[in-house]
């Protein structure tokens, strides 16, 4: 009896007793299929959004497409761009208009700003030109130059005949500081 009475004593005290938290096993596994869902809901919201930015992308990218093209085709010829295209860059003395018209969007930047391109040198390895090109006009002042650059670089090194699309380093000292920097730093053109 004074076993029992010790033993009543102690679970009878004001302190408070500690008791260990026990999750039934059914509800560790509703949690983790919660848990489960919502982490599966996330990432069908962050596709979706990454999804309409990849549509809006396109439908910009498309829209300004359409918008360059009708600003081409009022300055040049359209059918003598088509003929420039289609005509091998080795028959050309001057290669300025058959470049110009090998460029997608970007030639209406050039020709909307009062800017241009000139080559300062060509080499022919194999009947493929690498070319040396430089920006004339008011793209040395203008701030999209590095955007320019890599839109001229893009869209002459697509055509077949042109292996390789390089810059005048003179280019670099037209550009600010910070432009110089950023295009240095981030640019895919090589200047030489």
């Amino acid at each position: 009896s004074s076993t029992l009475t010790r033993r009543l004593s102690i679970l009878n005290t004001s302190s408070p007793m500690i008791i260990p938290a026990v999750t039934p096993l059914s509800m560790t596994v509703c949690l983790d299929e919660t848990k489960a869902r919502v982490l599966e809901q996330q990432a069908e919201r962050i596709a979706m959004d990454e999804d309409l930015i990849e549509q809006y992308r396109l439908e910009a990218a498309a829209a300004m497409k359409v918008e360059a093209e009708k600003r081409v085709a009022e300055v040049s010829n359209p059918e003598e761009d088509e003929i420039l295209r289609n005509t091998s860059l080795h028959e050309f003395e001057d290669l300025v208009p058959a470049l110009l018209a090998r460029l997608g969007p970007v030639r209406a930047a050039l020709d909307g700003h009062g800017g241009g391109i000139k080559v300062t040198k060509k080499e022919v390895d194999d009947e493929q030109i690498s070319l040396v090109l430089d920006l004339t006009g008011a793209c040395l002042s203008c701030g999209a130059a590095p955007g320019t650059l890599q839109g001229v670089k893009d869209d002459l090194e697509n055509d077949n005949q042109i292996s390789k699309v390089s810059f005048c380093s003179s280019l670099l000292d037209t550009f600010d500081e910070l432009g110089r920097e950023f295009i240095l730093a981030h640019g895919k053109v090589d200047f030489v």
